[in-house]
């Protein structure tokens, strides 16, 4: 293989499985495709990746952090974030851009990269054993156990090779080299104009001018290595003590300046700050952790007033440390709602209830939980007052919730669309302060 120049054609075929992500089925954008490839073609291409890095690892910028060693996203977040804290100290304004490539893993040109990667110093043999795996490339679709005939794939880079990421930065890298300029913000004695992080690109600058300038040649970097800039998903930032205009096109194409973007999944604000983005992952333990782990297995509750206020409690004490209030600011919990953008725990678990109340009237005979619902226990009750039955909790719940009667409940909680339109309306209860 490495004299001739040549693999198995089953190295180079990959078999694509299509993942359900949201919406519509049969919409074929609503899937995500993983190919699988050959493993011992994989652990080939591990063994030519090394070979690779070995020689084009010492000619990459420093400003790429992406799919190289001792380098991460914490790298290029630190250093933009320093870069914002000295530049809002001393009050110089950061015209910054975030550019997005449209589907830059899938659209890289490989005659493109043959002469990026001859150009890096990867010649000979090793050049010829890259492309030997792209020679005769092509995909296969695989769905509920039935393939798909093949076909060619002539233009990208392999997902799922271990050689693809080291010759995707690279590519990127050649790109950002072609676009340098006397751009980018002084930060010390350096010059910082555009950290990469694969294809995540920040364009820096101290003007909307030189960033203008930046964004151009960086276009036409792209443009001349078959790339595009996606001009809805880029997007300008201007850091500052005051709001600054700045209004950057692509081509003909304005681009959208924002106030905040989410950078390597760190939210960045226009004014410098982090607590927005400490506020977000709080709300994200909020919905991840602690509302499953508090409602598990809510289904069953038979909630009292007792219950709904230790509840309402624990949801409010942990919602109230988000928003950095105290009981004694004395803020109203529909505020706080509102503010966060959540709705309400015991709605939720009474709008979840009532769900699972209409999927018991509507289960088939047979099913054991529908037959327990419909089912009386009997015997001879224990004395004093009885506990208050699941069946009796959820009936008056809907009773006063929804001003359905108990003798009606099962007709309307039969008729599915009714049944999820009427939860879908669900108000809150009225806040208790």
């Amino acid at each position: 293989m490495w004299t001739l120049g040549a693999v198995p054609l089953d190295w180079q075929t990959g078999v694509v499985v299509p993942l359900f992500k949201k919406g519509d089925r049969r919409v074929c954008s609503n899937y995500k495709g993983i190919t699988l490839l050959s493993l011992p073609g994989k652990v080939y291409s591990g063994v030519l990746e090394r070979r690779v890095r070995q020689i084009v690892e010492p000619r990459i910028q420093e400003e790429q952090c992406g799919f190289r060693p001792g380098r991460g996203t914490v790298d290029q977040l630190y250093t933009l974030s320093r870069v914002f804290e000295g530049a809002w100290e001393f009050a110089q304004p950061v015209h910054m851009c975030f550019v997005d490539l449209e589907k830059a893993f899938d659209r890289v040109p490989r005659g493109v990269l043959w002469g990026v990667l001859r150009e890096y110093g990867v010649s000979g043999p090793l050049i010829r054993a890259v492309r030997s795996l792209y020679d005769r490339c092509q995909s296969l679709v695989r769905i509920a156990g039935s393939k798909s005939n093949s076909f060619p794939v002539r233009v990208g880079l392999r997902q799922g090779c271990p050689l693809s990421p080291i010759l995707f930065i690279i590519f990127m890298d050649r790109i950002s080299r072609c676009s340098h300029g006397v751009e980018g913000v002084q930060f010390g004695d350096l010059r910082i104009g555009s950290p990469l992080f694969a294809d995540d690109v920040v364009l820096l600058a101290s003007s909307a001018r030189d960033l203008q300038l930046s964004l151009d040649r960086f276009a036409a970097a792209c443009e001349a290595a078959g790339m595009k800039i996606s001009t809805s998903k880029s997007e300008a930032m201007v850091l500052n003590w005051k709001k600054v205009e700045c209004l950057l096109r692509v081509k003909e194409e304005i681009l959208p300046q924002v106030e905040e973007f989410k950078y390597l999944g760190v939210l960045f604000m226009s004014e410098g700050r982090m607590e927005q983005e400490i506020d977000r992952r709080k709300l994200s333990i909020y919905r991840s952790i602690f509302v499953p782990t508090l409602t598990d297995g809510h289904e069953l509750w038979v909630m009292t007033e007792r219950t709904r206020s230790r509840v309402q409690a624990a949801e409010m004490s942990f919602l109230r440390r988000v928003a950095g209030l105290s009981l004694r600011d004395r803020v109203r919990s529909s505020a706080i709602w509102e503010e966060l953008g959540v709705e309400s725990l015991l709605l939720r678990i009474e709008r979840s209830q009532m769900r699972w109340l209409g999927h018991l009237v509507t289960m088939p005979p047979g099913r054991l939980p529908g037959e327990v619902f419909r089912a009386c226990p009997s015997g001879r009750r224990s004395p004093g007052r009885p506990r208050t039955r699941w069946r009796d909790y959820v009936s008056r719940l809907v009773w006063e919730r929804l001003g359905i009667p108990p003798d009606e409940l099962e007709e309307v909680a039969g008729e599915r669309e009714v049944w999820a339109s009427l939860l879908r309306l669900l108000p809150p209860r009225p806040d208790p302060g």
